[in-house]
């Protein structure tokens, strides 16, 4: 048999080769790369091993001697019977650096004219819409629709970074920061993992969440970090969730006569409608009522300081 062993590459990671790999092609034997492994063929050349192009499959089961042969995955199709060698497996994640390529490529030159005129401002719209039909599929508990609307999320992420990597410097970053910070951010609030916090169950584990953020942040106020732009009653809970830890003051809640979520919605959307028949947009009323607690929290967290 001409093709004596296979081994498969990555096209992601040209440079990498696991142990039985780089074994099967510094063994002795002439080493051949179908098109599909060429980056991998030229980072062996750079390390002292010969290696050999084919055009294809048809190429290299067509010479007279015994070779190794590189191939990436599809390759590996048109090589039936030849035993495999798993020479770079890829890691989870793998194929988010596809994601990061077709990006550069469309916001390069040569690329997309809308993608490339886009901004962190004309973006930001699209990040709450995906979000929210992401919020939907999720709720609605529809797998395909949300495997689609996860990756419309992740698209805006790796938008933003790629602009970002193009901005003046100081205003500089790129993907590999984001990821790099959010990495470090896992392991510092997960000391029970990650450090010798020992275990902890899951109370204490926000606790320590809390205790760690609060650190890191040094915020002087229960609003600080909290999102302006999220829907009113989603606001008015983070702060109420903030100054209760804070201990600081929270508005008396009233009297509720229904017993349980679902009866609350209805009593919540029948104030909506009442409120509509008057003319009235509920969310602007309750937002103005969440802003000026808002601000009756800073003013509480700055008297807090100065005692």
């Amino acid at each position: 048999m001409p093709v004596a062993l296979a081994v498969s590459v990555s096209s992601r990671l040209p440079v990498l080769l696991a142990p039985a790999g780089w074994r099967a092609v510094t063994a002795g034997r002439p080493v051949a790369a179908l098109p599909g492994a060429a980056a991998t063929a030229g980072a062996l050349r750079a390390a002292g091993v010969p290696v050999a192009e084919v055009a294809d499959a048809a190429a290299v089961l067509a010479r007279p001697d015994e070779v190794v042969c590189l191939a990436d995955a599809a390759e590996l199709a048109d090589l039936p019977g030849v035993p495999v060698v798993a020479g770079a497996p890829e890691p989870p994640g793998a194929r988010l650096l596809d994601v990061v390529t077709v990006m550069d490529r469309l916001r390069s030159p040569g690329g997309c004219p809308w993608d490339a005129e886009q901004t962190h401002a004309s973006l930001r719209g699209y990040l709450l819409e995906e979000a929210h039909e992401a919020y939907d599929a999720i709720v609605d508990g529809d797998a395909a629709a949300m495997r689609e609307e996860l990756g419309d999320v992740l698209l805006q992420v790796v938008f933003h970074a790629r602009v970002a990597a193009e901005a003046d410097t100081g205003r500089r970053f790129d993907v590999d920061d984001v990821a790099g910070d959010l990495v470090d951010k896992l392991v510092r609030r997960h000391p029970h993992v990650f450090g010798d916090a020992g275990p902890r169950d899951v109370a204490q584990v926000e606790a320590g969440w809390e205790e760690i953020k609060k650190a890191e942040k040094q915020r002087r106020s229960p609003t600080e970090g909290v999102s302006r732009s999220q829907p009113a009653a989603s606001w008015g809970a983070a702060l109420v969730r903030r100054a209760t830890r804070a201990g600081l003051p929270t508005p008396p809640p009233v009297q509720l006569a229904v017993d349980s979520p679902e009866a609350l919605g209805e009593l919540l959307f029948g104030l909506v409608v009442a409120a509509t028949e008057r003319g009235w947009d509920a969310e602007d009323a309750l937002r103005e009522a969440v802003r000026r607690y808002a601000g009756e929290l800073d003013a509480a967290a700055e008297d807090a300081v100065r005692d």
